[in-house]
């Protein structure tokens, strides 16, 4: 039966024959939904990976509301370019290509330090002095030959006070000139208004935004994907003009929600049975749009 799936990719008409409980599971799983403006982040983040080393690296600014696949993007780009282990080269310390790490929600610099050797693996080189930590970061990040360093949360920064801001944008800009490194930022719009508030800053990282979703083709490329991807035995023509802004407004455009709306409709199809997304399934799911969720009675 899986040749009849004409709605779905190729590779995904065989789960279609599954068992529901198989295709639950399936549909749950997280997955990497291909678009436009994922890519031109994935090939600028390339480009900085690539570049040759100068005192002034270019570095980069992913922007975008909160759920709106910043993470996802960054984790892809990490994963494309993995860890060499030290058995296999010849220095004897592993290649780490691309290290991401999480901006500390209490945000100082010996934290920030911290965060880096726990992402390299060196927990227990975490002395109580920010100098010695920032020597054994930085020493740890050129054996392990770090080209790209990822910096998610970056809008963490303005938790701390206005000095640990300003020393913490200063840490980066001299952070990337010590080690003729690429810097990639992530974070909301406050984070670009705090890089932007330091001059120098803002003339380094060129912003790479990810706005809401809006109808149009690119919506209905995205919907298209997603549907090809679920294995429903039925085609639910997601880009139908009332399904598509039904998904829209209910997620308000957050890519996240999307996929959580269409993902959640996509389990109640198989498990009732219909095994097509339709309005009255979407509203079965009782999703709440991210606007309501601090409204809902308790």
């Amino acid at each position: 039966m899986s040749e009849i799936y004409s709605h779905l990719h190729t590779s995904i008409r065989p789960a279609a024959d599954e068992e529901a409980d198989t295709r639950i599971r399936r549909i749950r799983t997280d997955r990497w939904v291909s678009y436009a403006r994922a890519e031109a982040a994935l090939t600028a983040m390339e480009d900085l990976l690539n570049f040759p080393k100068r005192t002034r690296m270019p570095n980069l600014l992913l922007v975008g509301p909160t759920n709106n696949g910043k993470t996802m993007i960054v984790e892809k780009f990490r994963r494309a370019h993995p860890v060499t282990p030290a058995s296999q080269t010849e220095s004897g310390a592993a290649h780490i290509p691309v290290l991401r790490v999480q901006m500390p929600a209490g945000p100082d610099e010996p934290r920030f330090f911290g965060a880096i050797l726990e992402e390299l693996g060196f927990p227990d080189m975490l002395p109580d002095r920010v100098s010695k930590r920032q020597d054994a970061a930085l020493r740890m990040m050129r054996e392990t030959r770090v080209r790209v360093l990822i910096i998610d949360e970056v809008h963490n920064v303005l938790s701390g006070t206005r000095l640990q801001q300003r020393r913490l944008l200063n840490l980066l800009r001299w952070l990337g000139n010590e080690l003729q490194i690429s810097l990639v930022a992530v974070g909301t719009a406050e984070a670009l208004h705090a890089v932007q508030s330091d001059d120098q800053l803002a003339n380094r990282f060129e912003p790479v935004g990810l706005p809401p979703w809006r109808a149009g083709t690119e919506f209905e490329q995205l919907l298209s994907t997603l549907e090809a991807v679920l294995p429903l035995r039925l085609p639910s023509n997601l880009i139908g003009p009332d399904l598509s802004h039904k998904i829209l407004a209910t997620a308000e455009g957050i890519l996240g929600e999307i996929v959580s709306i269409v993902t959640r409709a996509a389990v109640r199809a198989v498990s009732t049975g219909k095994e097509s997304i339709t309005a009255d399934l979407i509203d079965q799911t009782g999703f709440i749009a991210p606007s309501q969720r601090r409204r809902v009675a308790v």
